[in-house]
């Protein structure tokens, strides 16, 4: 596995208020995160960062075995760190109304779990095809689901930045987890909204196809983003699952067993599970 990544101002921002890393646990166990943050003046990078280094710092101890197991974990822990920001935007006056965005990819045995709430995205991409996982939590994404507004429209929508879900805002959090098989070769893409506004997903799929290293990708997309007008910050993570012989990227395997479907609930996280349908 081979995991990249980089975030970048735009050119429309004063500041960065994403933020982006990778964890690995006390069993090999990797945790990839992006988050987006918002809020006046310097709060929104304070949430993001704040979500990131927290997760990853409590992931750094801990160790899986199955895919339950992480969700929760992860159902408890996200909440504390739900907890923290949201208090840290109570006690500075200069913080309140603080949150974050988060998306974030785990790796247990031979799945990936992913979990996430706003509009910061993970995409798979799998025999050259790209497959957006993760659903926005927004309010164009409701009038679409609805039916009063089609995806072209939603793309200029005046109300297209207000967000139904995000990290820190409030005691109650709301959280999806999908957990789906790892096929060898599969490319993974977590991302902020800085890049997916500024380009659509065909075009995401034609610079990941590119036979480049894995950095150079990375940096395509952002520049590619930029050249579109850089509006907002822009973060990319990606992670490149071949294995250590140099297996051709993207090659399939038709035998994964099929996505497991998780159980459980908490009183203070709610969270669905989704099953990913072999492409």
């Amino acid at each position: 596995m081979q995991i990249a990544f980089k975030s970048d101002r735009g050119l429309n921002r004063a500041i960065n208020q994403d933020y982006v890393s990778y964890f690995m646990n006390e069993a090999g166990q990797p945790l990839m995160i992006v988050c987006d943050g918002m809020g006046g003046h310097k709060a929104g990078d304070v949430a993001s960062e704040m979500g990131v280094s927290h997760l990853g710092a409590a992931w750094k101890g801990s160790r899986f075995t199955n895919s339950e197991e992480l969700s929760r974990w992860l159902i408890a822990n996200i909440q504390r760190v739900n907890d923290l920001v949201f208090q840290k935007s109570l006690d500075y006056s200069d913080l309140d109304g603080m949150g974050t965005t988060l998306v974030a990819a785990a790796i247990v045995g031979k799945e990936i779990v992913f979990f996430f709430f706003c509009d910061s995205r993970a995409y798979v991409y799998r025999n050259y095809k790209l497959r957006q996982i993760t659903e926005d939590h927004s309010l164009v994404n409701e009038f679409i689901k609805s039916g009063e507004i089609t995806p072209e429209e939603a793309q200029h929508h005046p109300r297209k930045n207000i967000l139904t879900r995000s990290l820190g805002v409030s005691r109650k959090l709301d959280i999806d987890i999908i957990a789906m098989p790892l096929v060898q070769g599969d490319l993974l893409l977590l991302c902020s909204d800085g890049l997916t506004n500024m380009m659509d997903d065909e075009e995401i799929a034609q610079m990941l196809k590119e036979w480049l290293p894995l950095e150079e990708k990375v940096l395509s997309l952002v520049d590619k983003a930029n050249a579109a007008g850089g509006l907002d910050n822009i973060t990319v993570l990606l992670a490149d699952f071949t294995d250590r012989e140099g297996e051709p990227l993207w090659r399939q395997e038709r035998n994964q067993a099929p996505a497991t479907k998780l159980s459980g609930i908490s009183e203070a996280v709610g969270w669905q599970t989704f099953i990913w349908d072999t492409i």
